[in-house]
């Protein structure tokens, strides 16, 4: 019997000051899928991680424009959990004296920090030392968040958002801010967590974030879809020069892509 996709858009419009931002006419993600979304600044990558998580509302239309697993309507933290999501803007509402185990505990709750710590089980605290010991932070625990290097936080909210065991990671611009070293070891990371089963959607504007293990490459421009296919036939020199709107020369080693 066939089951519905993690999610499905189809002529979805968001608007804001009444200028639309995003119109995505059709877009399926399956459970357990490994994709890309790759567009140049202000093409609507963004918005589009705010419409899976319902931070951002398309218009009103009948049939419903957003489908999570074939469900119209979703309670807002129940939405959150199918889709775990690291993001810049997530960082920044971490700059504050959280310790890193508090952190990763409060994806358990959607919160900045913990508020409910009545509400913590045993299961919790074990999963919690789980996944701090596999993102390689738990010596970090007792430390607070501002006082952590650009890699150091990133894995410490990729852990928080792995806690609910979403279907599907969300990694938003996950290279910014990490300098050569940081970001071999990180992407590393990301690598293991893809082979690990688990859904991944990758966004970015720098085809060298894109891991070996993404099989479908979204392209988005101007707000719209450009192209969406398998990974070796979007990221061709022709269509990225297209999409950025430059002269680019793609070369790919071992299935890792670089621009030039």
């Amino acid at each position: 019997m066939d089951t519905a996709p993690l999610l499905r858009i189809c002529d979805a419009r968001v608007q804001r000051d009444g200028r639309t931002i995003l119109h995505i006419d059709s877009l399926t993600l399956a459970e357990g899928e490994r994709v890309a979304v790759l567009g140049p600044n202000g093409s609507g990558k963004s918005t589009l991680i705010k419409l899976l998580t319902r931070d951002v509302l398309p218009l009103a239309a009948d049939p419903a424009p957003v489908l999570l697993r074939g469900t119209e309507r979703w309670d807002l933290f129940e939405a959150r959990k199918l889709f775990g999501v690291v993001s810049g803007d997530l960082q920044d509402d971490y700059d504050r004296p959280i310790t890193v185990h508090d952190t990763v505990m409060s994806g358990y709750f959607s919160s900045i920090g913990l508020y409910r710590p009545a509400e913590i089980t045993p299961d919790m605290r074990v999963r919690v030392d789980v996944l701090m010991d596999a993102l390689g932070v738990t010596h970090l625990a007792e430390t607070r968040m501002p006082t952590l290097s650009t890699g150091e936080a990133r894995r410490a909210l990729i852990a928080r958002a792995l806690v609910a065991d979403p279907p599907m990671l969300v990694l938003d611009e996950p290279g910014n801010g990490l300098d050569p070293h940081v970001m071999y070891h990180f992407l590393r990371t990301v690598s293991q967590l893809a082979d690990s089963g688990r859904g991944l959607l990758l966004v970015s504007h720098h085809i060298e974030d894109i891991v070996p293990q993404i099989d479908r490459v979204i392209m988005l421009k101007d707000g719209h879809v450009f192209a969406d296919g398998p990974k070796a036939e979007m990221l061709t020199s022709e269509r990225l020069s297209a999409l950025f709107d430059i002269p680019a020369h793609v070369e790919c080693r071992d299935d890792v892509y670089r621009l030039w």
